[in-house]
């Protein structure tokens, strides 16, 4: 078996002599694209494996938002899926695609000498492991220190803090947060939540609109006081995600709730003066400062690839050149990469919280409902937080 394996790929090999008539095509997409710091990376990767094996390979990378997700899931439902797909994982994004893609211990069983990595991080709930991560990543807020620094406010290391700040930089005309509620509200929505719950409280998954901790709602609650105090740029509702990144990357606001995916956006100029911070609890909450953080995508393999004799150890190996250590040590450059010392301390503390999203554990019509909906209709006081996770909770977003 390996040894058909290795004839068909010398064959492919091959090819290089006489060009690529003939050659093998593989598709390809993924979230490395845009401003991402990795998208030169990988397109380098794509581009150097197709040398090697004298093979096509057409990608249709995009970045990572609530659109391109839709278009990923589409693409599955209508039978158009890649071959090789980095994607979400272990959440419910991954659910509706599990059916078409390829267990790693499937892989391993018919190809042990590829040595797959597994992580135990991205089991799903049958038991198997889809996707090899090739990063990490985290969430928390991202702050403009030349402008704390300008302004004589305090970095907002406490709630008390970040009240005086939000306070403070709306008197000397700079927008406190950089924030969009078209196309990215979860950071903002998952930041309010973290400020209010527990660490238990923002973990939990309920099955019903009773079992919601309360403070969920003092969440959704929080979201409208930020509003009304001043913290969103005016008109926040018109924000899109490109008009964010340049309020803050500019100087005209001073805090951004984001992760390393914008962070690695940043020039190291803008990383040297910023830093990125928790979100404070509320007075009376007894967790620590928490992040978001975890490992949430990786590389699938799908079955269309699988099931193709033509297309399947080509893009087995594809799989395996793209996870290998030393392709995934370039894709990932670093979580903390280009952050100042003090901050990749800060964010690999023994008493810093990492936890997982709530948005990744809805499924997709729950998550669309209360992000692209609920979010900014209850910061622009249009619905009530009841209302807002009775929308929600009549989807099912935990089951």
């Amino acid at each position: 078996m390996i040894r058909k394996r290795l004839l068909a790929l010398l064959l492919c090999v091959g090819l290089l002599a006489g060009g690529k008539a003939g050659a093998v095509t593989l598709y390809t997409a993924s979230s490395f694209a845009g401003e991402d710091e990795s998208a030169a990376v990988y397109a380098d990767l794509l581009r150097s494996f197709e040398e090697t094996y004298g093979c096509v390979i057409l990608d249709r990378s995009s970045a990572s938002n609530e659109s391109w997700k839709r278009g990923v899931l589409h693409d599955f439902a209508a039978g158009n899926e890649p071959d090789i797909l980095f994607f979400f994982a272990h959440g419910a994004d991954s659910a509706p695609i599990l059916s078409r893609v390829v267990p790693i211990s499937r892989i391993l069983a018919d190809y042990p000498e590829m040595n797959l990595p597994v992580s135990e991080a991205l089991r799903e709930a049958d038991g198997e492991v889809y996707a090899i991560p090739v990063r990490p990543f985290w969430e928390g807020l991202l702050c403009n220190t030349e402008l704390f620094d300008r302004c004589g406010l305090p970095l907002p290391d406490t709630w008390e803090h970040l009240m005086e700040d939000i306070r403070g930089f709306r008197e000397q005309g700079i927008i406190p947060f950089a924030v969009s509620l078209i196309d990215s509200p979860h950071y903002i929505a998952e930041m309010v939540l973290l400020a209010c719950a527990s660490a238990e409280e923002q973990q939990a998954r309920p099955k019903s609109y009773e079992e919601i901790p309360e403070s969920w709602f003092q969440a959704m609650a929080l979201l409208r006081e930020l509003n009304e105090a001043g913290a969103f740029p005016d008109h926040p509702g018109l924000v899109d995600e490109h008009m964010a990144n340049a309020l803050f990357r500019n100087g005209q606001a001073a805090i951004q709730a984001d992760g390393v995916w914008f962070a690695h956006q940043l020039t190291e100029e803008e990383m040297l003066r910023t830093a990125v911070l928790p979100m404070p609890a509320k007075t009376g909450n007894e967790r620590p400062d928490a992040y978001i953080g975890g490992v949430s995508m990786g590389f699938y393999l799908t079955r269309r690839a699988y099931e193709q004799p033509s297309v399947r150890d080509l893009a087995v190996q594809l799989l395996g050149y793209l996870t290998s250590d030393q392709s995934r040590r370039r894709l990932a450059g670093s979580a903390l990469s280009g952050l100042t010392e003090s901050t990749a301390a800060a964010l690999t503390g023994d008493d810093r919280l990492m936890l997982s999203p709530v948005q990744d554990a809805m499924n997709a019509a729950a998550r669309e409902v209360w992000l692209m909906e609920c979010i900014p209709a209850v910061a622009e006081g249009s619905m009530t937080p009841e209302e807002c996770w009775r929308r929600v909770m009549e989807l099912k977003p935990f089951q």
